[in-house]
């Protein structure tokens, strides 16, 4: 079986590892381990009666429940078979000019942008940069685009709204990526959401796969001018968005108590793993603001990853798929305290035998 891109594949990791799916401890997805919420889970089950019915073509529910959530016009928000098919939308309006790709990059970014013929200058992010510092010429960007997440993904490393803004008067169309800010309460969170009002060539995509545990349901969500949200309407399927992934999607996103339960779970679980992990010989992991942690090691990971799993049955996301970290990198989740400890556990015994 081809190894993985993307984490969470258990039936590949099952099969190394020669166990059953279930008995696999999966580091290697950026999902939250408190979820998913009861509340969507409720939601799903009051659904069951309606599948026989087309969702609402037009989510209109779920678009004024996001739109109370993010204080915009439904209008401004379109519901998506997950982000990953919004970003392939966003691909298609990318490829029409020259676009700056902050790298190390999600390997999506790369498979919508070759999928559409597009034209991709990388800016690499230094692995030690606090905030956000392109080389960004008007004269020379004013009729390309960027694509860049923030939080980054695979370095964890939050970049300051006020950083991005400037691209906004300088690019023809900005891609910003936030599947992960959510993990960021309020107070601390650096979305665009706020002013993508004022611009109507910013496009947000959102995710509720990694927050609220729901990666197997497949939703996210594009906030953008009304214009631009019309015409990728018009450019895929009809019902994306499955009943019971819209049904989930409205009680996740009302369900405070779990957002608050999430916020207060993750700073110390987080600071826990990372302590751990920089207390092993050969590791050093960087600093993250959210769910995942970067971490370079003196040997292989390609090699670590088989190794935990056939001795261990525990699965780390190796960084192969970006090629500038290669070999010397991987990534793990944040999970519960005792899953964090079997991890590090197995990682000193793999690594000093």
């Amino acid at each position: 079986m081809q190894q993985p891109a993307h984490g969470g594949n258990l039936a590949w990791a099952a099969a190394l590892a020669g166990c059953p799916r279930d008995a696999i401890l999966d580091f290697s997805a950026s999902i939250s381990p408190l979820g998913p919420p009861n509340s969507a889970i409720a939601a799903i089950q009051s659904q069951f009666g309606n599948l026989r019915h087309y969702p609402d073509p037009n989510y209109s529910e779920l678009r004024l429940a996001l739109s109370h959530f993010h204080q915009l016009p439904p209008e401004w928000i379109l519901p998506g078979n997950g982000s990953a098919e919004l970003l392939t939308l966003a691909g298609n309006e990318l490829a029409q000019a020259v676009t700056i790709l902050l790298t190390p990059a999600f390997g999506d970014y790369y498979r919508t942008l070759v999928a559409h013929n597009a034209k991709v200058l990388e800016c690499p992010l230094s692995l030690v940069m606090s905030n956000l510092s392109l080389i960004a010429d008007r004269q020379k960007t004013k009729d390309r685009g960027l694509l860049l997440n923030n939080p980054h993904n695979p370095t964890g490393k939050l970049f300051s709204r006020d950083s991005i803004l400037p691209y906004l008067e300088q690019f023809a169309l900005v891609v910003v990526d936030e599947a992960f800010m959510d993990f960021l309460p309020p107070d601390e969170e650096q979305s665009l959401i706020s002013v993508v009002q004022e611009y109507a060539n910013l496009v947000i995509l959102r995710s509720l796969t990694k927050f609220y545990s729901l990666p197997g349901l497949r939703l996210g969500y594009a906030i953008a001018h009304p214009d631009r949200l019309s015409k990728w309407q018009l450019w895929r399927d009809p019902w994306p968005v499955n009943t019971l992934a819209a049904a989930a999607a409205i009680a996740a996103i009302q369900d405070t108590e779990f957002q608050r339960q999430t916020w207060a779970w993750l700073p110390p679980a987080r600071s826990q793993l990372f302590q751990g992990l920089a207390s092993i010989s050969g590791l050093h992991p960087q600093e993250s603001a959210v769910n995942f942690l970067l971490v370079e090691s003196k040997q292989s990971t390609s090699q670590l990853q088989q190794q935990l799993l056939k001795h261990h049955q525990i699965l780390i996301r190796d960084c192969l798929s970006f090629k500038e970290l290669g070999d010397r990198f991987f990534r793990v989740a944040v999970r519960s305290e005792s899953d964090n400890q079997r991890l590090l556990t197995a990682l000193q015994l793999v690594l000093l035998a």
